[in-house]
């Protein structure tokens, strides 16, 4: 059976890791998906040293074909223009008018190609407003969009989250975009410009706190594991015998459960603890409670009580665990893959699943450059002696084939 996006080409000028999940999720929908790079490679490519990005790199590009051109050079414009008349997609990260600088940019390549759709993903969007020309990453946009006014333990200071969350809900939201546009297009026959604005993205994730916000008419204060509004007890990591467990009672009898799983049925009827509003305002007396059970027993025998009993519970993994999660070998979600840097490591399957239809097999991020000579001359009909023109004129780079 062939996947749902098989036949569809994308040019995939993504940066970094916003841009390229978006591409990686089309590649494993089935597209085709040719990685535009500069000559010396996109920001995240390692460059043959091995470093962070190394790793990510190598994630988010499976599956992908590489070609190398100077946006820069007006040859390169002109192959980019080519380009846009044969594939069904461009999508980018980059900051706003960065492509339209080049004479690449929405505009010019939809009225070469009114098919095409063209989707950008930005900080703050395309549009006009005060912020559309700022330059954004995943933390400055945590720090705009409030989510770092509401992370952090009670009384201290604004924190991000360690997980580039921002950069990734944004890739997600690009693919939707694109996926739309192409749906769109099928009833319409036209294309679309995609305008995707990180900002944006992140808003929705504010939705407890923003409710906390509007039941009191105030920021809420910084609750560390717990509940932003402090409306729901137990709420809150809490200590095992060999690392700690996440544990949310979010109906009355979410919390009977855990009662009869600590054998503690008593404080069910405990007037301190016998409704949300008593549990929320002597929290801190049930974590006490709660901590002296869960610290007497394993992580794993702790998810194996509370999931017995039906309680919504989950071991706080380390990267070890999440990279041996047995679930997610079960599902096919990571699969092992040589790394030149790291030996073995893990790599991920789209989380996108369709019944019937088995993931796409995953092949390694391609070389910087080495798809330029086979693309050029299968889309654009070039020859061998136009392609070392270019070459020469460094308005291509070429890899290893």
């Amino acid at each position: 059976m062939s996947l749902p996006l098989e036949g569809f080409t994308v040019l995939d000028f993504g940066q970094v890791y916003n841009g390229p999940y978006c591409g990686f999720l089309l590649a494993q929908a089935g597209a085709r998906v040719i990685k535009v790079e500069s000559l010396i490679g996109e920001t995240l490519r390692a460059r043959g040293e091995q470093t962070t990005s190394s790793y990510p790199f190598a994630l988010l590009n499976a599956n992908k074909e590489s070609i190398s051109i100077n946006i820069k050079s007006p040859g390169g414009q002109t192959l980019i223009r080519a380009l846009a008349a044969k594939v069904d997609v461009v999508s980018e990260n980059f900051a706003p008018g960065t492509m339209a600088k080049y004479g690449i940019g929405a505009e010019a390549l939809t009225a070469i190609n009114p098919k095409l759709v063209y989707a950008s993903s930005t900080g703050y969007g395309n549009a006009e407003g005060p912020y559309r020309d700022y330059l954004g990453m995943d933390i400055t946009l945590q720090a705009i969009a409030g989510v770092m006014s509401i992370t952090g333990e009670e009384g201290g200071g604004p924190l991000k989250s360690a997980a580039a969350f921002a950069d990734f809900i944004a890739g997600t939201h690009l693919y939707a975009g694109i996926v739309t546009a192409l749906l769109k297009r099928s009833q319409t026959g036209k294309g679309s410009i995609v305008d995707i604005s990180m900002q944006d993205c992140v808003f929705p994730t504010l939705a407890t706190a923003l409710g906390t916000y509007y039941l009191n008419g105030e920021q809420p204060a910084r609750a560390g594991n717990r509940h932003p509004g402090k409306a729901l007890a137990p709420y809150n990591t809490y200590r095992a015998a060999d690392g700690h467990i996440a544990i949310i009672c979010i109906r009355e009898g979410h919390f009977r459960k855990l009662c009869q799983a600590m054998h503690r049925e008593d404080l069910a009827s405990d007037p301190r603890f016998d409704s949300f509003k008593t549990r929320c305002e002597n929290m801190d007396a049930l974590d006490q409670i709660i901590n002296q059970w869960t610290e007497q027993h394993s992580r794993q025998t702790l998810l194996e009580l509370t999931q017995a009993a039906g309680v919504i519970c989950a071991p706080v993994n380390n990267l070890q665990d999440v990279l041996n999660d047995p679930h997610l070998a079960a599902r096919g979600t990571l699969e092992s893959l040589p790394h030149p840097h790291f030996g073995e490591v893990k790599h991920m399957h789209s989380a996108l699943r369709f019944t019937g239809d088995s993931p796409r097999e995953l092949a390694p991020a391609p070389a910087l450059g080495s798809g330029t000579s086979a693309i050029l001359s299968e889309l654009l009909n070039y020859d061998e002696a136009q392609i070392a023109q270019l070459a020469d004129d460094e308005a291509i780079g070429i890899g290893p084939s």
